[in-house]
């Protein structure tokens, strides 16, 4: 088998060339951004943007800081402008049932028309209902009903004494009430002389005084009915002319308001309700300074609260939008999506009244378009239910939630519901958006659409130039010095970097960005114009120095040999493996030996870190697989006669992958075979049961952590990599690396199959099935051959021996 050629430095990097840019400064760029490399996201926004349907509301995932918020924004900001502004919405006095306010819908605009209005209707009622009832016509009106009722029941008694002093009897009048007596000569007879008359003329006196008794028994109990005649004739005479003042003004209001429907029919209850109520238009010790916003909720009174009836509460105006609304609520909780009622203390309790009504984020957005981080939304106690419940319903249902969920004692209001017209994007995490699709049957049938934002771009002209589009653009915001194109080169391969793949560019813009203004503070230090590519190199250096101290802190324990790792001699059995450290999101390498011992027995392969439960499922999975490969390659003709051990020497918290699965495999092939491992190397990789060397994760970070310890210790020219070949396109090595493989001083080799790596750390051929079907003697493969034969007959020598003790 042919050994794989080391990488030369072009394929352990790939540069950007800064003469690919047609720019000397990002200040020549307009700083427009394109959501390059994002196509099927688009797609999916303008989808879920475009179709009217329900449920095909929005959830836009992928890693935080790809940009999600950013693109959605700018496709709405090409299309929300384009749309027709959105109704305005009102809560006004349902008079009939005050608990439950009614909404009215009006013309963008109008609703704060509407609430300006209303105030003047009701300053101008305070001027013109008092000068009404003041006028001169008014009070002959009433003057003249009262003078009426006073002149019937005159006449009435003028009758009834008339009547008596014709038979003479007088009907005299007492603070008690009407008196009879009999009169002579004109004078009224005393009790004395009254008895001295004769019976029969005493009788006839009495019979004639109780008929006028009677009489006026029956006058006065005609006077409550003609007061309340007189009444009704004033009520109808207030209302004619409380009428008369009011209705011009309706009318007036009327004809500004007359193709909406709803609009003059609430002015007609307002016009009856005034008439009605005409007399707290009266009230001189009423301050109509208190009656109208501007005054502290503590001022109300009951008397000016009850002015707030003819108020308009406008929840939702749209008077200054220019097409669809576009929210975005940074805090989504339950009061703030779908609005809340609140409550002023007023002698001792809680009361509220329609225009304590207040709107959420889904009235804003009514008509247009809302985002909300799904984390967020998540973590609000009953915010994401209401969401759901808005959705579903299609409409907007304001509930207190103190009186839903009885945390306060008071009445409350039950206003009518908005009808919904919106659509709604979720941003967030893949995560979460998988277990919504798992756990929440209502999420599929709200949120059809989903926008997978990918987490890196491809690395061609529009890629890089969409990186040179975003410096400019960030430069320009936070007005920053501009970049010359050697500095964007720079953050393109940084870029690339972080993507983990050379032929890649990081979608994670929130990381670009916070290099876009460390490269600038290091520019503005040294005062230049603008920002250079030494610039951005020194950010991305003092960036790895302050999150260094844990990985120096393990480099100095394994240059003091306190952690054990060997990378000059030749050892049977070991190897250096290369493991991940990240502490506090930055990533970093560094090898870690591994060992394996075999002793006879029955062909297990012992995971000393499973069965100290220290090793995670997937690295379990790859030892297992180890035992696999070895049972195909060496227990076909013969019983694998052994048990092996592995183990992380000095491994004091989990592991976890399977990264070292194929360092794993070559420590095994070198115990079984007894050929020794050339410390100098350090391994990475995982393998499957053919023994073929498979891709892993982190590779530039491993090869450089190695790299390091090996520059401490002194660079010799044989210490190197084995890598899966697979992973030449995730390299993108820091320069003095690239510049020690150069050199000659350091080597990277990529490794397709388990066989390649054996020979390469031990110098051994692993060794090939001749015709016969057997390894060469001197090869890797025949000598753990011959080493397994022996111990297969040691052990079959031990059983037999064992059985004749038994017998």
């Amino acid at each position: 088998m042919a050994l794989p050629a080391k990488l030369t430095p072009d394929k352990l990097y790939r540069t950007c060339d800064p003469q690919e840019f047609n720019f000397q400064t990002t200040a020549e760029l307009d700083g427009h951004v394109n959501a390059t490399g994002q196509n099927r996201a688009i797609d999916a926004i303008t989808f879920s943007m475009g179709i009217k349907h329900d449920g095909f509301n929005l959830f836009a995932l992928g890693p935080n800081g790809t940009g999600k918020q950013t693109a959605i924004m700018h496709f709405l900001s090409d299309l929300a402008p384009n749309a027709p502004a959105p109704s305005d919405w009102c809560y006004v006095n349902n008079f009939e049932k005050p608990r439950n306010p009614k909404a009215l819908k009006l013309p963008a605009g109008k609703g704060s028309t509407l609430s300006h209005d209303m105030e003047h209707l009701v300053e101008a009622l305070f001027t013109v209902l008092p000068a009404a009832f003041s006028s001169e016509e008014y009070q002959a009106q009433e003057k003249d009903i009262r003078e009426k009722f006073q002149e019937q029941q005159g006449e009435a008694i003028g009758e009834l004494e008339k009547n008596a002093t014709d038979n003479n009897i007088a009907l005299i009048r007492t603070p008690a009430g009407f008196a009879f007596a009999p009169i002579k000569n004109g004078e009224v007879i005393k009790p004395e002389e009254f008895m001295l008359l004769k019976k029969e003329d005493r009788d006839a006196i009495e019979e004639e005084i109780s008929k006028l008794k009677t009489a006026m028994q029956s006058i006065l109990a005609q006077i409550p009915k003609w007061q309340r005649e007189t009444q009704e004739k004033i009520k109808e005479l207030n209302r004619n002319i409380a009428n008369f003042a009011v209705k011009p003004l309706i009318a007036e209001l009327k004809s500004s308001y007359e193709p909406l429907q709803e609009v003059t029919a609430f002015l007609e209850t307002v016009e009856n309700d005034v008439i009605e109520n005409f007399d707290k238009f009266l009230e001189k010790e009423t301050d109509q300074r208190e009656l109208f916003p501007g005054m502290a909720p503590g001022r109300y009174a009951q008397e000016n609260m009850s002015f707030n009836r003819y108020r308009v509460n406008v929840i939702v105006d749209n008077s200054k939008s220019e097409g669809a609304p576009v929210v975005y609520e940074d805090k989504p909780a339950c009061y703030n999506l779908v609005g809340d009622i609140e409550h002023i203390a007023q002698m001792g309790t809680l009361v509220t009244d329609f225009m304590l009504i207040k709107p959420g984020a889904l009235h804003r957005a009514n008509g247009g378009y809302l985002l909300i981080d799904a984390r967020r939304l998540l973590m609000e106690p009953l915010a994401y239910d209401a969401l759901k419940k808005a959705l579903r319903t299609r409409h907007i249902r304001i509930e207190s939630l103190a009186q839903l969920y009885s945390l306060v004692s008071t009445v409350s209001l039950e206003p009518e519901p908005i009808p919904l017209d919106i659509k709604v994007i979720l941003i967030g995490e893949r995560s979460l958006y998988y277990l919504l699709t798992v756990y929440d049957p209502d999420f599929t049938e709200l949120f059809k659409v989903a926008a997978d934002f990918e987490d890196e771009l491809p690395i061609d002209n529009a890629g890089k130039l969409s990186y040179a589009h975003i410096i400019s653009s960030i430069a320009k915001k936070d007005n920053l010095r501009p970049f010359d194109r050697g500095a964007v080169a720079r953050v393109v391969e940084h870029g690339s970097r972080l993507a983990g793949d050379s032929t890649k560019l990081t979608a994670h813009l929130q990381s670009i960005g916070d290099l876009i203004h460390e490269a600038e503070y290091y520019a503005a230090s040294a005062e230049r114009a603008f920002v250079i590519a030494e610039d951005v190199q020194h950010a991305i250096d003092t960036r790895t120095v302050r999150a260094s101290r844990i990985r120096e802190k393990i480099r100095e324990a394994t240059l003091k040999n306190a952690i054990l790792i060997d990378t000059e001699s030749e050892k049977t059995g070991q190897i250096n493996g290369l493991a991940i450290y990240s502490p506090g999101g930055q990533s970093f390498g560094h090898p870690g030996r591994i060992t394996a011992r075999i002793r006879l027995g029955k062909g297990e392969v012992i995971d000393i870190e499973r069965e100290v439960e220290m090793g995670g499922p997937i690295h379990s999975k790859g030892v297992m697989i180890l035992s696999g490969f070895l049972g195909a390659r060496f227990g076909i003709n013969q019983p694998l006669s052994l048990t092996a051990s592995l183990v992380f020497e000095q491994s004091y918290s989990g592991v976890e992958g399977d990264s070292a699965s194929s360092a794993e495999l070559y420590a095994l092939l070198s115990a079984i075979s007894g050929a020794p491992i050339r410390q100098w190397f350090a391994v990475t990789g995982s393998v499957n049961q053919y023994g073929e060397v498979q891709a892993i994760g982190g590779v530039n970070e491993k090869i450089e952590g190695f790299f390091d310890l090996c520059q401490a210790r002194g660079l010799t020219g044989k210490q190197g990599v084995l890598i899966p070949a697979s992973n030449i396109d995730n390299l993108m090595l820091r320069n003095d690396v690239v510049e020690a493989v150069r050199n000659g001083l350091f080597s990277v080799f990529p490794v397709t199959h388990i066989d390649e790596g054996i020979e390469i750390l031990t110098g051994i051929p692993a060794g090939e099935l001749d015709t016969t079907g057997n390894y060469p003697p001197d090869s890797i493969n025949g000598m753990a051959v011959g080493r397994l034969g022996e111990m297969a007959e040691k052990l079959k020598i031990f059983s037999e021996s064992s059985n004749d003790d038994e017998e």
